[in-house]
């Protein structure tokens, strides 16, 4: 890789890009730059995580002269997630050149867009249908544009943007730098490059360089109404430091999020019936940890690209494999490892043999944690919250008490009391959601050869990195486990990673949560 030290960039920016903690450029970072620092055109064909946000910022940022104070850049964006994601990655690696960067979007009150745009920013970061407003209020100035940039292309294509693209570029001088970003090209996308783009560049990411293999895959195969509580033993093997759990409906998100919060979980829901301010809420929580999952429709989570997602479930599998891929690339990002789950009935088997198919991976199968093994996960955080209390060393004020204890008991016992006090105890308050239909029959019938059952538990505890496989002390299992055995013996070995943390206790570090300190997420 180049670093971007070697990219001619300037040192106000790199000064921004280093601080932002990047040294080397990723391959749609590098080919974007050089080529967009000469001024030419771009077609940048790459997925959501590979960088393309700095690989399209960095030379605009560089173009803007900090002198004029009229809009220069106008970057266009599907989502209002998007938007204000982009805007605040921008806004960084312009932070040392002190670049004014602005966001539009629906959902904010338009008149405090129209305030603040009378404060001269530089740059534009908007939603289409936004940016015509302000276009036809007469509020939006783009006479001296000179930077286009439009993200996510398809995205805004599916969505039924592209009219209001067409319009939107017709408002812009024709002297003008374009860079378009987009996943695929179809050919309504094609059509706007070669009107509005000048002899483009293409910079595309080798086929080998889009897949996901640095993700763990994993299906569990279970009825609509077992799925639930397969999850909740999961979610306790598992202790994800950061999750996504996606449902189908906003209907189902909704119930998601309010059983995980029964069940002790510190989780919200996002989707699109939600008011711009509660999303922006929840959002804002899930980047500075207070809650640990975030439960999602595929829509609400168009865009969102927040660092440190340990892991993926797919409560309901989607029906399409871009769905499926776009979901999963929540996690394993900035070369660090993810583990994505997704859920099966036995009627979508052919579903999840569609998605095999498309990522050229088989998922491995998951037989469901016992009750016993949900228990040992939340008796590891709480080994975790001990070990963690003793490292810190300042235990003098309860040290008499302890020796106090030892004259009276044993060692062992006291010991065992206190992580039994620490461990929060499986809750299996019931929990009724209502049946989403399952998507209809799909090739490969019940299972398309797969049997749904297999190897033994493979859940891991991550933090967003590495973690090794962790074998069972349960014996092997029959029934509608389809006879697959775990394999016995083996110890869970301590994560190093922060424990999960749940709603059920006290949250200042004495008691059911890891007293570590976690550095809240940005962006990535």
């Amino acid at each position: 890789m180049t670093n971007f030290s070697e990219l001619n960039i300037s040192a106000s920016t790199l000064a921004s890009v280093q601080r932002m903690g990047f040294e080397e450029a990723t391959p749609i970072q590098e080919g974007t730059i050089r080529h967009a620092m000469e001024g030419k055109d771009i077609i940048g064909q790459a997925q959501t995580g590979t960088g393309k946000t700095a690989a399209f910022g960095i030379p605009m940022i560089e173009k803007v002269d900090i002198k004029n104070p009229n809009i220069q850049a106008l970057i266009i964006a599907p989502t209002r997630e998007l938007a204000i994601q982009v805007s605040e990655e921008l806004y960084r690696l312009g932070y040392d050149k002190k670049v004014r960067i602005l966001s539009v979007y629906g959902g904010q009150e338009i008149s405090r867009q129209i305030r603040a745009l009378k404060n001269k920013p530089q740059v534009i970061v908007g939603t289409p249908g936004r940016i015509l407003d302000h276009i036809n209020r007469r509020t939006l100035k783009l006479d001296q544009v000179q930077t286009l940039i439009l993200d996510e292309a398809d995205e805004m294509l599916n969505m039924g943007f592209i009219e209001d693209i067409n319009t939107i570029l017709e408002s812009v001088p024709a002297e003008r730098q374009t860079l378009l970003f987009s996943a695929t090209m179809p050919g309504p996308i094609r059509k706007i490059a070669e009107r509005f783009m000048k002899s483009p560049v293409e910079v595309k990411i080798k086929s080998k360089e889009m897949t996901v293999e640095n993700i763990e895959q994993f299906y569990v195969k279970a009825t609509e109404r077992e799925k639930f509580d397969v999850l909740s033993r999961i979610l306790n093997v598992q202790q994800p430091e950061l999750a996504i759990i996606f449902g189908r409906t906003k209907r189902r998100v909704d119930e998601l999020a309010q059983a995980l919060s029964v069940r002790g979980y510190l989780a919200e829901g996002i989707h699109g019936d939600l008011s711009q301010a509660k999303r922006m809420s929840v959002l804002k929580q899930f980047k500075s940890n207070k809650i640990d999952i975030l439960v999602a429709t595929d829509v609400a989570a168009r865009g969102l690209d927040i660092s440190g997602v340990t892991h993926v479930y797919n409560f309901d599998i989607p029906q399409d494999p871009e769905s499926y891929v776009h979901r999963i690339g929540r996690t394993g990002r900035a070369g660090k490892s993810g583990i994505a789950t997704t859920f099966v009935t036995p009627r979508e088997m052919g579903y999840l043999r569609i998605v095999e198919d498309t990522t050229k991976k088989r998922m491995t199968p998951l037989l469901p944690p016992s009750s016993d093994e949900a228990l040992v996960g939340l008796q590891r955080v709480a080994i975790e919250t001990l070990s963690e209390l003793v490292g810190k060393n300042d235990l003098n004020d309860y040290r008499p008490l302890a020796a106090e204890m030892l004259g009276k008991f044993e060692a062992v016992d006291i010991i065992a009391a206190a992580l039994k006090s620490l461990t929060k105890e499986p809750n299996d308050t019931p929990i009724a959601l209502s049946e989403e239909r399952p998507l209809p029959s799909r090739g490969g019938g019940s299972g398309g050869g797969r049997s749904g059952g297999g190897g033994g538990y493979k859940g891991k505890r991550s933090t967003g990195g590495s973690g090794g496989g962790r074998s069972s002390s349960s014996a092997s299992r029959g029934g509608s486990d389809r006879g697959a055995s775990r394999s016995g013996g083996g110890s869970r070995p301590p994560s190093s990673g922060g424990a999960r943390r749940t709603s059920s206790g006290p949250r200042d570090g004495s008691t059911q949560r890891s007293t570590r300190t976690r550095t809240p997420r940005s962006e990535g």
